[in-house]
């Protein structure tokens, strides 16, 4: 299955982890900046043949808008999906605690890809999303993820609530954000193998969902704005995550 890969950061990344899955890379010629030089250097050396110089009018047909960076690629598509259970005995062969981040109902691409980027960022062994009511991966979230799409495993499970209790089984705390929840995300500890799970904005996690989270937090709000965008308040909770893991790391 062929894929469309849009900017800078997209091709880049697939550059750095499957250069072979790239079948043609275009760029625009009339872009003599740093940047585009820097990308051409790497490329031309990777990809020989697989490089092409296009014009404005290819390089939007292919991209599908003009936001492309002068930068677009055809690839096949990456399988990085694993199982649920692969990455919690991953991380335990290889002595860290699993991390988890559970998305419930995200369909809009530029947040999905936001989610992904914040957890790579983090350190976040695998996305979980469900089949249905979810965005997918498309060149619009690989661009917004700025590379994150094509070395972030996501598992699309049928049933999010069953997969849930799968974690749990493999000894995975969940922990899901509601307003009005009493505690703090900052009063957990989090160093444990746990799973983040966070709702749509605005419908929050289905009921199901949130009744079978181990914990539910909220995060501290202090201005007049009542949430925060899905993908600012996963980089909340990763990150609070990665800073205890850090900490204790280095006691």
């Amino acid at each position: 299955m062929k894929q469309i890969l849009v900017g800078f950061h997209a091709v880049q990344a697939r550059l750095r982890v499957d250069a072979a899955s790239l079948k043609s890379v275009y760029f625009d010629p009339s872009r003599r900046d740093r940047r585009m030089g820097d990308f051409l250097k790497q490329a031309e050396e990777i990809l020989g043949e697989r490089l092409h110089a296009a014009d404005a009018e290819r390089l939007h047909k292919l991209a599908g808008h003009d936001r492309h960076q002068g930068v677009v690629a055809l690839a096949e598509k990456m399988t990085i999906a694993r199982t649920i259970t692969e990455v919690v005995e991953d991380a335990q062969s290889n002595q860290s605690k699993v991390m988890f981040l559970v998305l419930d109902g995200v369909t809009d691409p530029h947040n999905f890809g936001a989610c992904l980027r914040v957890a790579d960022g983090a350190g976040v062994d695998a996305v979980v999303i469900p089949k249905d009511r979810s965005a997918s991966i498309n060149a619009t979230v690989s661009k917004v993820s700025s590379g994150a799409s094509e070395v972030m495993p996501v598992i699309t499970v049928t049933n999010l609530v069953r997969s849930m209790k799968e974690m749990q089984e493999a000894g995975v705390w969940l922990i899901g954000t509601d307003d009005e929840a009493e505690k703090s995300i900052y009063d957990l500890d989090l160093t444990g193998p746990i799973g983040i799970v966070m709702g749509a904005e605005g419908e929050g996690m289905r009921r199901l969902t949130r009744e079978t989270c181990d914990e539910l937090v909220r995060i501290p709000m202090k201005g007049v704005v009542e949430s925060l965008n899905v993908s600012v308040a996963s980089g909340v909770c990763l990150y609070e995550a990665l800073r205890q893991r850090l900490s204790k790391e280095s006691k």
